[in-house]
C-alpha cells in the first residue's frame, strides 16, 4: 500500500531534482533556452519544462474533478517564469495531498476529462505517473543541454533520505 507520507517524500525529491535542473537552465542564454533541438517531442528546453509542470497541474486538478488551464511557452518565457509555475503546481499537489488519507490514496477514483472521456485510477497511480513523467522529461532536458553545449551537472536523486 502507498502512503501519503511516502508520496510526499517522492514528490519533494522530484521537485528538488527539477529545481537543480532549473538552476542549470538559468545559466543558459535565452536564445538557447528557446532554441529548437531536432529529435525531441517538445523541441525546446522551455517547452519541455513547461510540459513537466503542466502535466502535474493537469493530473492533480483532474483527480479532484477540476479543470486545468495549460500554460503556453509564451506564458512562461523565462526560467524565472517556469520557477513560478513549478511553485504553483507543487503547492497545489501538496495541498491536495494534505487532504488525503493513506486509504484514499489507494482507492479507485473516477476521472472525467475535458474531452468527455473518463477513466478509473487511484490517486497513487496518478501521482506515480506525474513524478516518473517529470524524470523522463528531465532526462530529455539534460540530453538537449548536451546538444546545445551546456552539459548539465548531475540532476538525479543524489543523497535523499
Amino acid at each position: 500500500m502507498f502512503t501519503v507520507d511516502g508520496i510526499r517524500k517522492f514528490h519533494s525529491w522530484t521537485h528538488s531534482c527539477l529545481t537543480g535542473t532549473l538552476d542549470h537552465l538559468s545559466t543558459i542564454s535565452a536564445s538557447d533556452y528557446s532554441a529548437e533541438v531536432p529529435g525531441f517531442g517538445f523541441p525546446t528546453l522551455r517547452e519541455q519544462v513547461i510540459h513537466i509542470f503542466n502535466c502535474e497541474g493537469f493530473w492533480i486538478h483532474s483527480i479532484q474533478g477540476l479543470t486545468y488551464q495549460d500554460r503556453k511557452p509564451s506564458d512562461c518565457p523565462t526560467v524565472a517564469d517556469a520557477r513560478l509555475l513549478a511553485t504553483e503546481v507543487r503547492n497545489q499537489t501538496l495541498t491536495y495531498l494534505s487532504g488525503l488519507t493513506d486509504q484514499q490514496l489507494s482507492r479507485n477514483t473516477e476521472l472525467r476529462f475535458p474531452d468527455g472521456d473518463s477513466a478509473v485510477r487511484t490517486p497513487a497511480l496518478i501521482l506515480h505517473h506525474v513524478l516518473t513523467h517529470a524524470f523522463h522529461h528531465k532526462g530529455q532536458i539534460v540530453a538537449m543541454c548536451r546538444v546545445l553545449r551546456h552539459p548539465a551537472p548531475y540532476t538525479d536523486l543524489i543523497e535523499f533520505n
